[in-house]
């Protein structure tokens, strides 16, 4: 059985393949540029840009199931192609966003709602991972709290419970190779919920950093963030946030029940990477 992972430069995708390498699990790195890729010895990459159906045919040749990103724009020609290459299986890193009342049309949700839809109306076996908020979020906080200055929340009393991006590469990889748990959705959450504040304080005691918190306006907030940060998506995010303030975050069990282990916190999170937000 060949996988095809695309996104490998990405920190699930890449975990993935070395999990299923060092499983002796037939393993094909994609991306759109695989030359850039860092990886294990003895994995073949291939070019798969997922905006770019020229691609698809060679990157699918031969491959039994596929780990794949939600990149809506050519998605039916994706799915044509691995029908035709004979592909039996897609996971798709899809998002706990899906699960929203608006999501068809929210800016956050609407790739991964238009992926799932495709791969729903396709003859293909499909298995969707929904993880929320990632523990790697954090890294937009890196820079202030490797300064020691407060760190800018508008709802610092917003929860998640971000999960841990080796415990979906995990889930990802039970999925991938037990055919008892293909075809359904998992709701992948972290073990606990916390609040932005408690995160951010978690990563200042890991890094030794005098960092606190900062409450600040939604128009500060969007602002200093708006020239990384499309308008639609600061907002929605800002939606998310002030819905979730003081509410704790869901907690489901799935990433237990996939990876047969606790789900990883974060707070070993937050050590384990304490270097990229050390003074």
């Amino acid at each position: 059985m060949l996988t095809l992972v695309t996104g490998c430069r990405g920190r699930v995708g890449s975990a993935l393949v070395s999990l299923l390498h060092h499983g002796d699990h037939a393993v094909r790195a994609a991306s759109r540029n695989p030359a850039q890729l860092s990886l294990p010895a003895g994995i073949p990459s291939v070019p798969c840009d997922l905006d770019d159906p020229d691609t698809f045919a060679a990157a699918l040749e031969g491959v039994d199931s596929v780990f794949l990103y939600a990149e809506p724009s050519h998605i039916d020609d994706f799915l044509t192609a691995a029908q035709a290459a004979g592909v039996e299986h897609i996971v798709l890193l899809s998002s706990s966003s899906v699960l929203a009342p608006d999501a068809a049309s929210n800016p956050i949700a609407a790739s991964h709602h238009a992926v799932e839809a495709a791969l729903t109306a396709s003859p293909l076996t499909s298995t969707f991972l929904r993880p929320g908020a990632f523990a790697g979020n954090a890294y937009q906080w890196s820079g202030a709290v490797r300064g020691g200055h407060p760190v800018d929340l508008p709802y610092p009393r917003s929860q998640t419970s971000p999960i841990d991006e080796a415990d979906i590469a995990e889930a990802a990889l039970a999925v991938l190779t037990d055919a008892r748990l293909r075809g359904t959705a998992y709701h992948l959450t972290g073990p606990e919920s916390l609040t932005a504040a408690e995160q951010v304080e978690l990563l200042a005691a890991s890094a030794g950093s005098s960092a606190t918190v900062n409450a600040v306006s939604r128009d500060a907030w969007k602002k200093s963030v708006s020239p990384f940060v499309p308008e639609e998506i600061a907002e929605a995010l800002l939606t998310y946030w002030a819905a979730t303030d003081g509410s704790p975050a869901e907690v489901t069990g799935e990433t237990e029940k996939l990876t047969g282990r606790p789900a990883r916190t974060f707070a070993a999170w937050a050590t384990e990477h304490a270097a990229a937000f050390r003074p």
